[in-house]
């Protein structure tokens, strides 16, 4: 069996260059939750606002999740071996440009009277695929740039910036929205503006603006590219061996294979929340809100918020505390427990208050969660194999996300929203529970994966 390769030391000033990589996409991050919330507003509000279009609205929210969910999954393989060949900063500042043109061509399709939902389907597929690139090149980097100690902070502040989005973009998604209606209260909208009915349209301007800042930083960073991976003849691979590789990797290493059928169940699970809540905030908690004089965009907006405080506070206590050390696997498990329990909870709710008590619990397990499984990886997968390697991960723990997202439009269209989240919850609580007495998943990290996979014809150690 030959050696394992060396594992290439970070950048002397990978940290500093992290931070400034961290703070751009922070901006890409905060611009996508603005104009992801208003989206669900203006399929929840504007295109489908009678209650007798419950089925239409299920459908669209469902179409449109699913196609990015379907793109976004499918694409990983091409996008991880695209990553280990090429050079990661030129494909981040690639899909940053190509995200903003995605994002002003959904702006001006929002423009129009009532854009064919086609459209609107395609383009959310266009926006996953180039999210995978996106997302198989920033991942692969943290390894290059950040020093092995410092993984679960780095991880941690990840957790914390999505969460902050979740905060910070649906109020500023809300305001946005307003802003024709305050303009025409005090009449001076401008002629210009006259024709919009809400705002919509401007959320979708801030998220292509973001990812225009982002790539302006992005192109003044150097990120580093490992040396692309040969065979034992020293040979390059052909793109479809690289595209196989990520399997085998994976594959002979069944503590890792189970790690990730349990965030595939998880995914399936949970991944349904998105098409749930709108409508269990539209038909399930309609009587608490509408009792309080409120409406349906501030109820949602205030669970959104209140789900993206609990992430906030348990991406700062990841990113101060940096993690288990040992027994990370635990890190998973635990929260994941927490998360189905919560989960259920806001199934069973029938108040907004009681709904926000849930989902900020559900928030504030998912950083402890995400951020301890990503060090396993990371101190599992060297930094040159990690673009193939980690968009298989991808692939085998996310495939369920569509499923869900179907199942979810499906169910909500014929059931109560309500009791969907309450087995999905459960479902989710039980099979993590079961996983703590898993003996190969126990086993997840005892020691460094057997590099000698990186030979495609060489016997792989488990």
């Amino acid at each position: 069996m030959t050696p394992p390769p060396q594992t290439a030391l970070p950048a002397p000033d990978g940290w500093r260059t992290f931070v400034w990589l961290w703070g751009s996409q922070a901006l890409s991050v905060l611009g996508s939750a603005v104009a992801g919330f208003a989206f669900s507003i203006y399929l929840t509000v504007t295109r489908y606002p009678l209650a007798e279009q419950k089925p239409q609205l299920a459908l669209a929210l469902a179409a449109t999740a699913l196609a990015w969910g379907l793109a976004a999954t499918l694409s990983a393989p091409v996008a991880g071996t695209w990553t280990d060949r090429h050079d990661r900063r030129q494909i981040m500042l690639g899909a940053d440009l190509l995200g903003a043109a995605l994002t002003f061509a959904m702006l001006g399709l929002l423009l129009l009277p009532a854009a064919p939902l086609w459209t609107l389907v395609l383009a959310s597929g266009l926006m996953g695929l180039v999210s995978t690139f996106h997302g198989s090149a920033f991942d692969a980097s943290y390894t290059t740039l950040v020093p092995k100690d410092r993984l679960p902070r780095a991880n941690g502040m990840m957790q914390t910036i999505w969460s902050l989005a979740g905060l910070v973009g649906p109020a500023l998604a809300a305001l946005l929205i307003g802003v024709p209606a305050l303009l025409r209260r005090s009449e001076a909208l401008p002629a210009w503006l006259s024709g919009l009915r809400d705002g919509v349209p401007f959320a979708f301007a801030v998220d292509g603006l973001s990812f225009v800042l982002a790539a302006v930083i992005l192109s003044r960073l150097s990120v580093p590219s490992p040396k692309e991976v040969t065979d034992r003849s020293g040979l390059q691979r052909s793109f479809r061996e690289d595209m196989t590789f990520g399997w085998t990797f994976i594959g002979s290493r069944r503590p890792l294979l189970a790690l990730l059928l349990t965030f595939a169940v998880a995914n399936l699970c949970g991944s349904g929340l998105g098409v749930l809540e709108p409508l269990i905030v539209k038909f399930g908690l309609a009587a608490d809100w509408q009792a309080r004089g409120s409406t349906l965009t501030a109820a949602l907006a205030t669970l959104t918020v209140t789900q993206s405080v609990g992430g906030v506070l348990g991406g700062v206590l990841i990113s101060v505390w940096g993690g288990l050390k040992v027994r990370r696997v635990l890190g998973v498990l635990v929260p994941m427990i927490a998360s189905g329990l919560a989960l259920a909870a806001f199934g069973l709710s029938s108040t907004v208050l009681g709904a926000a008590l849930a989902l900020f619990a559900l928030g504030l397990t998912y950083p402890a969660m995400n951020a301890h499984s990503q060090s396993i990886w990371q101190a599992q997968v060297p930094p040159a194999m990690q673009g193939r390697v980690f968009s298989v991960r991808r692939l085998i723990a996310q495939f369920t996300s569509p499923l869900s997202t179907a199942l979810a439009g499906l169910l909500a269209a014929r059931y109560a929203g309500g009791s969907v989240a309450v087995l999905a919850g459960l479902l989710l609580a039980g099979v993590a529970a079961a996983q703590l007495f898993n003996p190969v998943l126990r086993r997840v990290e005892d020691g460094p994966a057997a590099l000698a996979s990186a030979a495609p014809e060489s016997r792989i150690g488990g």
